[in-house]
């Protein structure tokens, strides 16, 4: 059997609430939120006494979701930088289809967003731009113009 779907993407956050109240405001639902504990959490992410707390974002289309994860022990630990560059190695970057991008980052700013660099056009096809986010993470932003 092949690969069926991708389930979804986990972003380690130190405040649960605020990125809840982030997502939400860019458009993503709460599906709901569990205590995860135990033997298999700790067989199953490779850690000692995991005890945390999980949120599950999903996109208004359904296919998408976002876990985000608050861990209580062990301690969540700090990634050098704490705002690394959009071109540093490994995962930190995830992208959003919007209606109307200004709309978008003006909501998202009181949640704590800071526009990198500005806003650009890509040909007659999208306005794209990357926010910093919740716990460092880029999320990019995709308006289809034309």
């Amino acid at each position: 059997m092949g690969l069926q779907r991708m389930d979804n993407v986990s972003i380690v956050v130190e405040d649960l609430d605020a990125a809840i109240a982030f997502f939400t405001e860019l458009g993503m639902e709460l599906e709901g939120t569990a205590e995860i504990e135990g033997r298999w959490a700790d067989r199953t992410v490779g850690l000692d006494g995991v005890r945390s707390v999980i949120a599950m974002m999903r996109t208004p289309d359904g296919h998408g979701r976002l876990e985000l994860t608050k861990f209580h022990t062990p301690a969540a630990i700090d990634a050098t930088p704490l705002d690394p560059p959009p071109n540093t190695l490994g995962l930190h970057r995830v992208m959003f289809a919007v209606d109307d991008i200004d709309d978008t980052i003006a909501r998202l700013r009181p949640h704590g967003a800071e526009l990198l660099g500005e806003v650009a056009r890509y040909e007659d096809s999208y306005r794209l731009c990357n926010l910093r986010g919740p716990a460092g993470i880029i999320v990019a932003l995709a308006e289809q113009i034309g």
